[in-house]
């Protein structure tokens, strides 16, 4: 078992605590994570600090060529970092798992890397010259979930070096494995001090969301976390960039094909076994083709095989831990005493030490209902039969998050209509969680505010100065 220390100021740094981070599908230790210290934090707050100035004061150009080089060597060390993300976070390597994580975070750091925010000439007239530039802010926090932990960790750390601030980042103490080695590889290519990694216990998060040093926090994680940091933040006036939970609803009007439908509602709801904050969460089908899409749902769903992600043939891996496989089963069982109809699944079918939940679908359920009010988080889908386009949508709507939503038909305009009117950051027409990096993404209501991905997300790590001549 290996012992993994801190990265600070681009070094390795030990420390005198450590906590075991398990495999969710054996309960096995995959490694030994170091516990920062307050006094370990503010290092690499220092760290960061201390190499702001330099990172500040290169050219765009130069700091996209190191963004570049990190693409470069996390391709070198892909295979790497799936197998470390698979063993501690469960997901299969094969498929949308491990491989296609690392692969996306590549991508999206050569994306950002060419991305640019100019200085705008705003007025050039004989009464003057009006320039609007993009500053950096200086130290950012990250704070990341385990769902994703390498490719959300690239979401926030690279846009942020981009635009010339730097970075300490604090990865979840259920997947700090993968984002410590991410970290270690950056620093393999970048100055000293741009790129940080502490791991522990909660108060690390608090402690960054309340220091003075720190100008911005980027988080990624649930509504409740993410409250906690406004409030921290507010003393010091932070910048935020908060994508919270989603409860994400999708419509399907009468005049689809189930079967053509199938899969892309299969993967819209349990892409990462639904451990995903724009996967479908709800689904509304139409009374003209309810029975038909449960039909073809249940006939595709039964051939997705659920095991260890590190088995060739694993379609979906486990539950990544014990605390959201136990709120998976209190929803589904309460699904049940509700009336809910168990199309598929609903049942661990045995008992051992991984954290397996079998793919569920459940029909015949509404709004007012646990399942379909709050956010599983798991690989469970509720469907709900509705027969009035009008009321469907304030159904949907009815719900405290707004992350992402999915209008199903074979009329793509009247299906745009729709999207419009539902109360979300994201809409997808026949597909659903399809996010992707020259397209802003962000949710409204309680999933959280600013955005990121493309221009506009790039701009949230930076101040705006007018400049009059």
């Amino acid at each position: 078992m290996k012992t993994y220390s801190l990265v600070i100021n681009g070094r390795s740094v030990p420390s005198d605590r450590h906590f075991d981070v398990k495999n969710p599908a054996n309960g096995g230790i995959v490694g030994s994570a170091p516990k920062a210290t307050k006094e370990q934090l503010e290092l690499a707050i220092e760290a960061a600090e201390a190499a702001f100035p330099a990172w500040r004061d290169l050219t765009s150009e130069t700091r996209a060529e190191y963004c570049m080089k990190v693409a470069d060597r996390m391709q070198e060390a892909a295979e790497e970092l799936a197998q470390l993300i698979t063993r501690e976070q469960g997901k299969p390597l094969n498929g949308l798992g491990s491989r296609w994580e690392v692969g996306g975070a590549i991508a999206w750091a050569r994306y950002t890397a060419s991305l640019d925010l100019p200085v705008e000439v705003l007025q050039d007239t004989n009464q003057g010259k009006v320039e609007m530039h993009r500053k950096p802010l200086g130290v950012v926090g990250s704070i990341t979930p385990w769902n994703f932990p390498v490719l959300i960790a690239i979401w926030h750390v690279i846009p942020a070096i981009r635009s010339g601030n730097t970075v300490v980042i604090k990865p979840s103490p259920y997947t700090p494995l993968s984002t410590i080695r991410l970290v270690e590889l950056m620093s393999e290519v970048l100055p000293q001090g741009v790129v940080n990694c502490v791991t522990g216990e909660d108060f690390i998060g608090a402690e960054m969301s309340a220091h003075p040093k720190i100008r911005k926090i980027v988080f990624t994680g649930s509504c409740a976390t993410g409250q906690k940091i406004m409030q921290s933040a507010a003393q010091t006036m932070k910048r935020l960039t908060l994508e919270l939970g989603g409860n994400d609803a999708g419509i399907v009007l009468p005049d689809v094909d189930p079967k053509q439908i199938a899969e892309g509602l299969f993967w819209g709801a349990f892409i990462n076994g639904g451990q995903t904050c724009a996967a479908l969460k709800r689904l509304y089908v139409h009374d003209e083709v309810y029975d038909a899409v449960c039909r073809e749902l249940v006939d595709y769903a039964r051939n997705i095989k659920v095991g260890d992600g590190l088995l060739d043939d694993t379609n979906l891996g486990p539950i990544q831990n014990r605390q959201q496989f136990e709120k998976v089963v209190a929803l589904v069982d309460d699904a049940k005493k509700v009336g809910g109809k168990v199309l598929l699944g609903g049942a661990v079918e045995k008992k051992g030490p991984g954290n397996f939940f079998p793919v569920t679908l459940i029909a015949d359920m509404n709004n007012g209902q646990r399942l379909v009010d709050e956010e599983q988080f798991g690989p469970v889908l509720p469907i709900i039969r509705y027969t009035d386009v009008e009321e469907v949508i304030q159904r949907a709507n009815d719900n405290p998050n707004g992350l992402g939503g999915s209008v199903w038909s074979r009329d793509i305009e009247k299906a745009k209509q729709i999207a419009s009117r539902m109360e979300c950051g994201s809409v997808w027409i026949n597909k659903h969680g399809a996010i992707q990096p020259n397209a802003p993404f962000g949710g409204v209501k309680s999933s959280g505010f600013g955005v990121e991905f493309a221009k506009e997300g790039l701009a949230e790590y930076t101040d705006i100065q007018v400049i009059f001549s």
